[in-house]
């Protein structure tokens, strides 16, 4: 089945810069056009069963999606997890059954189930545990949070009302594919990257020196100076400090 174009819109290129137009993000530019994918982050359609029809490749993510067709003939994307086959049915609501694909709040979730797409805030729709391969593991259940263990290693208390999608999401070696070429990176819109070491002194803090000097310091800095590794960079004082339980090192 082909791409529905009524689901994807353009992918405007910004090539790394931000709203100053200066470069924030290094080693980003080019590439081929790409459409976004519209996923359905929220799966409000409750109660309501609809058909696997395609899993589909997403250019500008690592998952795979699929396109499922509702009751009603609307259709929309969700992440594809593994295992889901065409034709298989999903549904989403507080009743639906812990089912691969199907999405309900963690509260009606049992311990020990493997989840994705997960919510923060309730009604708001899946903000983590989005990247192929991923999966969160519900650890207890306390009042009114659940304890999750992320893919991060880090744990962290998340409202039982929010709504978590069964399974772990597929395409779980794409770290392992071979681009081959240097082109197919430019085509993915990154630039080469050239070491600090062998750069001047004025545009990274390891360059300069004559020959290979390497570092040139104790610890390792950012392009800006900065301690590359070991130093804290959360806020203290954010809002969700206290819903974190054990914090990734």
């Amino acid at each position: 089945m082909n791409t529905q174009k009524r689901l994807t819109k353009t992918l405007k290129k910004n090539s790394g810069r931000g709203m100053g137009g200066r470069v924030s993000t290094r080693h980003q530019g080019g590439g081929v056009a790409q459409r976004i994918r519209t996923i359905d982050w929220e799966r409000k359609k409750f109660d309501m069963t609809a058909i696997v029809e395609a899993i589909e490749y997403d250019p500008i993510r690592t998952a795979r999606i699929a396109l499922v067709r509702y009751l009603d003939g609307d259709r929309r994307y969700i992440l594809s997890p593994e295992g889901l086959k065409i034709g298989q049915t999903v549904v989403s609501g507080k009743d639906a059954e812990v089912k691969l694909g199907n999405a309900l709040p963690l509260r009606n979730i049992s311990v020990g189930t493997p989840i994705h797409n997960l919510e923060l805030t309730p009604g708001k729709g899946g903000q983590i545990v989005r990247g192929a391969g991923t999966q969160a593991i519900i650890l207890a259940k306390e009042a009114d949070f659940a304890n999750v263990r992320l893919p991060s290693g880090e744990t962290r208390k998340i409202l039982l009302d929010c709504f978590a999608t069964i399974g772990q999401i597929g395409n779980i070696d794409w770290k392992n594919k071979v681009w081959g070429k240097a082109g197919i990176m430019r085509h993915r819109g990154i630039r080469p990257t050239v070491r600090g070491t062998a750069q001047h002194p004025n545009s990274h803090p390891h360059g300069g020196g004559e020959a290979r000097s390497g570092e040139g310091m104790d610890t390792p800095k950012t392009p800006w100076g900065k301690p590359a590794r070991g130093k804290k960079t959360r806020n203290r004082q954010k809002y969700s400090n206290y819903l974190m339980i054990k914090r990734i090192s």
